[in-house]
């Protein structure tokens, strides 16, 4: 027989939300008030935060404690649950061997790669807010060394790249130079040594009047290509510079 998974919600005037941020650093509250867990039971709310769906106690177990026999990791992850107290009802949802976050935890996490792959997308209600700058540039629980989250991370990245360059893009067409120029650094913060972020970085300075801005970021690329991979940057970014340098 299938599992039917079900939450028991208390009465809706009963009900707190929670906020869960992993963008930065993990910080969770409820009402506006900071909610104190034990380090291992963040690591637990950040595996299913980023993990989006319900997972199996045997995987994060495994995941969490790969160090360890599965028997111990088994035991380590129920001790974590039982220390989470009264309110591991209210942020986790769980029915037989499945746990996941409960309905009322929002995470920035998920309203942010939902915000990104709508300006990749290039959806014509996507919001174009400067404030996305921040949320975008954050990098996913930094201070972290969990081996799990490696490939999370490089997923992530790979998609605030992509999300930067369009926001980049649309606050450039939007007439909002000032705007597209922190976006397009935000990019290259991002990476570097990636031409199609210092490409719209160059064009926003380029669009506000600012060539010396425009060849100084070009000069700041072509060292950095040339010292880390013995490259130069492709004619069609050099011509641009050098068209605005005689124009």
């Amino acid at each position: 027989m299938t599992a039917q998974f079900r939450v028991e919600r208390p009465d809706a005037e009963q009900v707190e939300s929670f906020d869960l941020r992993l963008l930065g650093a993990f910080d969770l509250r409820a009402s506006g008030q900071m909610v104190p867990l034990p380090l291992n039971a963040r690591r637990v709310l950040a595996l299913l935060a980023v993990r989006g769906r319900p997972q199996m106690r045997s995987s994060v177990a495994y995941t969490l404690w790969m160090d360890t026999t599965q028997p111990r990791a088994m035991a380590n992850l129920r001790s974590t649950l039982w220390k989470i107290g009264p309110q591991r009802d209210r942020l986790l949802a769980i029915c037989d061997e499945s746990l996941w976050l409960a309905p009322d935890v929002r995470v920035d996490l998920i309203r942010v790669v939902d915000s990104a792959k709508r300006l990749i997308s290039r959806a014509p209600d996507a919001e174009v807010d400067a404030a996305d700058v921040d949320e975008l540039a954050a990098e996913l629980l930094p201070d972290w060394d969990d081996e799990w989250l490696r490939d999370e991370r490089e997923r992530l990245r790979q998609l605030r790249v992509h999300a930067l360059e369009a926001l980049c893009t649309r606050l450039g067409s939007g007439g909002r130079g000032a705007e597209a120029v922190c976006a397009g650094q935000a990019a290259v913060a991002a990476e570097p040594l990636r031409e199609s972020a210092q490409h719209l970085l160059i064009t926003a300075h380029l669009a506000e009047g600012n060539v010396y801005e425009a060849r100084r970021q070009y000069e700041i690329y072509r060292q950095l290509l040339w010292d880390n991979l013995q490259l130069r940057p492709s004619p069609h970014l050099s011509e641009l510079v050098s068209s605005a340098n005689h124009g």
